[in-house]
């Protein structure tokens, strides 16, 4: 309520009013949609609009820390996927999850634009190249 208020219930400024219930919550759970819908006098199916068409939202909880994987052709060749089954199998959850603790998700990308440095693992912000099967564990302890 205090985010909406904060906007003075500006439809105009769904975007925003949407990316802080995101930085507060780190999705944007149900409720809250439905209380924006209701307070901005727009109907639900506008907020889910705009919510599903930017990738910047989430709409399922995250995890605390986002680990992305670049899969582009110079990190595949010289072996993202092990790295990703490895970072998977310690992590036990698969690309586009999140850990039941909410503590991680796992995601891939295309192409992080480092390919020098591939393969490559983002950790947050953090880039993480030249990435081995076994720099896995101490990475993800790193960032627990």
């Amino acid at each position: 309520k205090e985010i909406i208020d904060k906007y003075q219930r500006d439809q105009s400024l769904l975007v925003a009013i949407l990316q802080d219930i995101q930085a507060e919550y780190n999705h944007l759970p149900e409720d809250a949609l439905k209380e924006v819908s209701r307070r901005l006098k727009i109907p639900l199916t506008q907020v889910y609009s705009v919510a599903t068409f930017f990738k910047a939202f989430d709409l399922k909880p995250r995890g605390r820390r986002v680990v992305n994987v670049c899969l582009g052709t110079a990190c595949h060749v010289r072996g993202a996927l092990k790295i990703l089954e490895n970072i998977e199998k310690e992590l036990g959850i698969k690309a586009g999850e999140t850990t039941k603790d909410l503590k991680y998700t796992l995601e891939t990308v295309n192409c992080i634009g480092a390919c020098a440095l591939g393969p490559i693992v983002m950790a947050d912000e953090e880039y993480c190249g030249r990435m081995k099967a076994e720099k896995v564990k101490p990475l993800l302890e790193k960032y627990s």
